[in-house]
């Protein structure tokens, strides 16, 4: 894996341990997609960091456990007009 790769998975990884952020968060923060945070948060990390990704894990599987939620919600201040 090439340095630069590294250093964004990396630094992905401690935004997302700081913030709780979800997948889509951290792709505007980092201006990458959000495909590429998923691969580099499921696929890249565990090859450097066993401990982070599973820290990650956690998060991750938290964040799709509730997204039906924040859709839900989204979705209710759209008819509400608040946007």
């Amino acid at each position: 894996m090439q340095g630069y790769i590294q250093k964004r998975v990396l630094d992905i990884c401690a935004y997302i341990l700081e913030t709780q952020a979800t997948v889509r968060q951290a792709a505007l923060v980092f201006q990458v997609s959000k495909s590429t945070v998923h691969k580099d948060m499921t696929e890249r990390l565990p090859s450097l960091s066993k401990k982070l990704a599973r820290e990650i894990r956690i998060i991750l599987d938290h964040n799709k456990a509730e997204r039906h939620l924040r859709g839900g919600e989204a979705t209710r201040k759209k008819y509400k007009g608040i946007t």
